[in-house]
């Protein structure tokens, strides 16, 4: 799949499923409950046990159905790993030139983590299709609009305490999309199995992603 479909998707979606599970033997389950909640985006951290394993499975299991990435990315080879793994897209909480770089020469969308102004703009001209800020917890939705202002043409990726709370006021400020950890995939759903609570926390991202887009912030004066 080329780069500016993934891309496409990414923001047709609107919602980035960062899933960091220990328990491989419900990770399939966990992740068709997403999909059918309408999550389609799906990043498979490095911190999931035999996580390269996991992408090569679940890209071939979803093949058509859902992106299926790769987060926690730190280094060149486990970038490199990812891709020949399937990985659709590689996310990393740090800002790296050489994953980066490698990311392009194979041909796949990266999407680096960045806090500052400067840190964006140098991923952004390096060649990172979509900027995840990292973490979004300290920054809020508007330093995402206060960072349109001069960079109107750079695409965000808010991560790290984006919650059903906030979800809608980060889509009007404007986020292309959102990284959503532990608010969407709930410790205690997944514990006890509850499928339908899960497909239904999915639906509602989904819900404030598609508010959030029909009522944007106003231009920043």
């Amino acid at each position: 799949m080329e780069t500016d479909e993934v891309l496409q998707r990414i923001g047709s979606c609107g919602v980035t499923a960062v899933i960091r599970l220990q328990d491989r033997e419900i990770l399939q389950d966990v992740c068709r409950v997403l999909i059918d909640g309408g999550v389609k985006v799906l990043e498979i951290t490095m911190t999931v046990p035999g996580a390269i394993s996991a992408i090569k499975e679940l890209t071939a299991i979803f093949n058509g159905q859902a992106l299926i990435g790769a987060g926690t990315v730190m280094n060149v080879e486990d970038a490199v790993c990812v891709i020949e793994a399937g990985a659709q897209f590689v996310v990393s909480p740090i800002y790296k030139n050489e994953i980066i770089d490698t990311c392009n020469r194979m041909n796949t969308l990266v999407m680096p983590g960045c806090f500052t102004p400067t840190e964006i703009y140098s991923a952004w001209e390096r060649g990172a299709e979509v900027i995840k800020i990292f973490p979004a917890t300290k920054l809020g939705p508007q330093f995402i609009k206060d960072i349109h202002g001069p960079m109107k043409d750079v695409l965000l990726v808010p991560t790290g305490g984006v919650s059903l709370n906030n979800a809608a006021e980060f889509i009007r400020a404007g986020a292309y999309a959102l990284g959503v950890g532990t608010d969407l995939l709930n410790k205690r759903m997944i514990r006890d199995h509850d499928w339908n609570g899960l497909a239904k926390r999915a639906e509602l991202f989904i819900q404030a992603v598609k508010s959030g887009r029909c009522e944007p912030l106003g231009e920043t004066v």
